[in-house]
């Protein structure tokens, strides 16, 4: 079984008192958690099963899964991606129903690049099948270097896009303005790393360099907390999670701040601003952010 620890100790307490059955689960291992969904000979165990590596080269990528889906909650993972040319590439960490046409999703995808130029990270939201929401933004480090937390939280008010708790997306519930929101289809948590120099790296200009290969990316800390389906059937309505509470309602002034300057200063593609796509705005794009 998966280590259960809740960092919101007051919230736990509080719900151990009025006997509401919650999950909160923190994977201890790779493989407790989460299955390989292709290529296992390029998906490499290290630290005990504590962290993996991942690895492409001209004969495949590789991807695995979580092995439950959840509804509501936050996932997180620290990664530490290709460095040097790693154009053509995409490490991707995502949530995704798995649902086909009516499918729910939400992506981080990592593009990879030519050395010294920086990396960038594609984020996209699909609700009940309509997708082409993407925003890009320059990371203001290199996540070559070091390991770096990646984490999405979702509840019934909004979805969070953060790098090292720095939100670099926000997509709010916007239902009552006739906005899909996605709050009935549970989720299974992704990645993958792949090939894709058709687009990834200056829209496809820049190619893979074979000669650069194999490619690494490697993650650990895998941290799941929220309500698995199937599981309590009350756990998804209920208002006491932690994660529905007032502080996770909206942003923080703090957050809103540093969510402010990320737009400002490393936001370099906006589907809202796009004419040439969208010569009117998406209406969730009128509908108000942060």
């Amino acid at each position: 079984m998966a280590t259960l620890i809740v960092p919101r100790l007051h919230y736990y307490c509080f719900l151990l008192l009025i006997n509401i059955a919650l999950v909160f689960a923190r994977p201890a291992t790779f493989l407790q958690d989460f299955r390989i969904t292709w290529s296992d000979s390029h998906i490499r165990q290290l630290q005990g099963g504590t962290a993996i590596q991942l690895v492409l080269d001209q004969n495949s990528g590789c991807g695995f899964a979580s092995k439950s889906q959840y509804l509501f909650g936050r996932v997180s993972m620290k990664i530490k991606l290709i460095p040097g040319d790693s154009a053509g590439t995409v490490t991707a960490f995502y949530m995704n129903s798995d649902t086909d046409s009516v499918r729910d999703e939400l992506d981080f995808e990592f593009l990879g690049n030519r050395s010294g130029q920086p990396y960038t990270v594609q984020t996209n939201i699909y609700v009940h099948g309509k997708g082409d929401r993407e925003q890009r933004v320059n990371l203001w480090f290199d996540p070559a270097q070091d390991f770096h937390e990646y984490s999405l939280d979702w509840n019934h008010y909004k979805i969070v896009f953060a790098v090292d708790g720095v939100p670099i997306r926000v997509y709010k519930n916007h239902e009552a303005k006739g906005i899909p929101y996605p709050k009935t289809q549970p989720m299974g948590i992704y990645s993958t790393l792949w090939e894709a120099d058709d687009w990834a790296t200056r829209g496809g200009l820049e190619k893979i360099d074979w000669s650069k290969a194999p490619f690494y990316a490697y993650y650990k800390d895998f941290n799941i907390e929220g309500c698995p389906v199937p599981g309590p059937a009350n756990c998804p309505s209920n208002p006491n999670n932690w994660w529905e509470g007032p502080l996770y309602q909206q942003l923080t002034v703090e957050q809103a701040r540093r969510y402010r300057w990320v737009r400002m200063n490393h936001m370099i593609y906006d589907y809202c601003t796009d004419r040439s796509r969208y010569p009117v705005s998406p209406p969730e794009c009128t509908a108000g952010i942060y």
